[in-house]
């Protein structure tokens, strides 16, 4: 690993080239550029992911940690990994204070692997708008986790009303084994669903877009029964034309398949490493049109697959909101006499 402590983005470039070269060429072979936005008390815990990420998908991993944007001076510093601790991949983490946090891509663009797709993920709280942040408009694929959000649920709908082809979430990522077994379920029968029912709390994103997901593919309007007694998405059950009922009952780490005239079957469903998500993800670079439908159908946004793929950048100074803020509130505290 190589320090770098109050540097500048030349010297990163500089640093990472010759460590490249005392490594052999690490980076021959680089399938893509994956940014990752996320605060320092998760770095850690963003770079176990891409290190998994990483031994199926060998990438330039870019770690972007901004903070103290009022500092009076502006100051990076950096860390450089190269075929080490994190696989098989070249990590740079960069450390951006001041007003230098502002204008992250600078460092960045130079950083980028010439000719391959760049992937953005954020770990943590998704931007309401991605395009005020230059990171994801520059990126091809950007992955968002609505689950990080305070308020998961409005912040599906916010990833509706701002997506655009290549957004995808990682509450998506994690239903594919869910959505796996449903359509199993179906191999052996022609029958049309004519209802459905997901239980899970009221504030699971998962069960969000399964409802989304089942409404968009199966035309039918799921019901979402709300429970406390799970911390997330609990069963799914179909109810067909014919009379036949099946359901799958997460139950630790597997399910309990149960179907209409058929004995009970247990298969696997465990919880997936953060890392086995990620690498899910990096596995399509190119728009996910079903996600676009389900998460349309759960929100109540039609044509998402339809909107250009483009975003034009569209700048925001968190100091400057910060100091708005904190006017408003100041003059709310007021009052005046005449």
């Amino acid at each position: 690993m190589i320090g770098l402590w109050d540097t500048t983005g030349n010297e990163v470039v500089k640093a990472l080239a010759a460590e490249r070269r005392s490594a052999g060429g690490v980076a021959s072979g680089m399938a893509l550029t994956l940014i990752v936005v996320v605060d320092e008390r998760r770095v850690r815990e963003a770079e176990a992911a891409a290190t998994i990420a990483a031994a199926t998908h060998p990438c330039r991993l870019l770690v972007v940690v901004r903070s103290e944007f009022e500092r009076d001076r502006s100051r990076l510093d950096a860390e450089i990994v190269v075929g080490g601790r994190l696989g098989p991949c070249e990590a740079v983490v960069l450390r951006m204070y001041g007003r230098l946090a502002l204008h992250a891509e600078s460092v960045v663009m130079p950083l980028l692997v010439p000719d391959v797709p760049v992937v953005a993920w954020w770990h943590g709280e998704p931007p309401a708008e991605i395009a005020t942040d230059f990171l994801g408009v520059v990126a091809d694929r950007r992955i968002t986790d609505t689950a990080q959000a305070p308020d998961p649920i409005a912040a599906l709908r916010l990833r509706a009303q701002d997506y655009v082809p290549g957004d995808t979430d990682l509450a998506w990522t994690r239903i594919t084994p869910w959505r796996t077994l449903v359509a199993g379920a179906f191999d052996s029968t022609v029958a049309a669903v004519t209802d459905a029912t997901v239980v899970a709390p009221a504030k699971d994103p998962t069960a969000a877009l399964m409802s989304g997901w089942l409404a968009s593919r199966l035309g039918i309007a799921p019901t979402l029964s709300p429970t406390d007694q799970w911390p997330r998405m609990r069963s799914v059950a179909l109810r067909c034309a014919n009379g036949d009922e099946l359901s799958i009952v997460r139950d630790d780490g597997t399910a309990q398949f149960r179907r209409s005239g058929q004995d009970e079957r247990t298969m696997p469903l465990t919880r997936r490493p953060l890392g086995d998500e990620l690498a899910e993800e990096l596995r399509r670079l190119d728009s996910d049109e079903i996600y676009a439908e389900a998460l349309g159908a759960a929100t109540g946004y039609s044509g998402l697959a339809a909107r250009t793929g483009r975003r034009v950048h569209v700048w925001k100074d968190p100091a400057t909101a910060e100091r708005a803020e904190a006017g408003i509130s100041a003059h709310s505290g007021t009052s005046t006499h005449a």
